[in-house]
């Protein structure tokens, strides 16, 4: 029988004791249905992973949003998703829209890969009839899926004050357009898309953004995903 591949050592624990999730992984963690084994919005999914790459090096100051061009900062990023996409930046100012289609495509599977090593999600490699590949995905046991989906949802309809990171992975989520197909305990109504187009336009409360500019280039990012009519609410 195989092994599953969400396993993870004692090192991987003390590592991710220690972390800070990224955006995108939390947002890929939000969009995983744990009673499918799936994640929804895989046809546009490399939009909405880009724009949280990009989001990420907004609010962390290493690159600014401008209109429609994005360019980089004077500082690097360490981590190596974010360095990648930072560097392509960083070679000459761009569009928006280019820096998603040239990042996004490459994130799916090592976004995958963390969430499985620090247990948020397993994976196992399985066979359908004894020769057809097939992946199996389920809840981790971290407990990160649910304690995630719920401050999505206490920001959505109890309208608590986020913080940028759960904001901007709440943003994201919302102009992917799978809200109304997530989970029933997020109720698909008017109040909630009202709640979701505040977050998408970076009105996000005093607490949230320390300073205007921030809330601002990430909320440009967002709303150029939505203005290429590649996602929509």
């Amino acid at each position: 029988m195989p092994e599953s591949s969400g396993a993870h050592d004692t090192g991987d624990d003390a590592e991710r004791a220690g972390r800070s999730p990224l955006i995108a992984e939390d947002v890929l963690l939000v969009l995983f249905q744990p009673a499918s084994g799936t994640i929804a919005g895989e046809n546009t999914l490399y939009y909405v992973l880009g724009g949280a790459v990009l989001t990420e090096l907004a609010l962390r100051g290493h690159v600014t949003v401008r209109g429609s061009l994005v360019r980089a900062g004077a500082e690097a990023p360490t981590d190596e998703l974010l360095r990648s996409a930072w560097d392509y930046v960083d070679r000459k100012p761009r569009g928006v829209h280019t820096v998603l289609a040239a990042i996004g495509p490459r994130l799916r599977a090592p976004l995958l890969d963390r969430l499985v090593r620090y247990g948020d999600i397993e994976r196992e490699d399985r066979r359908a009839l004894g020769f057809v590949p097939l992946t199996v995905l389920r809840a981790g046991r971290s407990g990160r899926h649910e304690e995630v989906f719920e401050r999505v949802r206490s920001v959505l309809v109890d309208r608590a004050e986020p913080t940028r990171h759960v904001a901007a992975v709440t943003a994201l989520v919302s102009a992917s357009g799978t809200l109304p197909h997530l989970d029933g305990r997020i109720p698909w109504n008017s109040a909630v898309v009202g709640r979701a187009m505040e977050l998408e336009r970076g009105d996000w409360g005093a607490g949230a953004a320390a300073a205007a500019v921030v809330s601002a280039n990430a909320a440009v990012v967002v709303n150029a995903m939505l203005a290429s009519g590649v996602l929509s609410r």
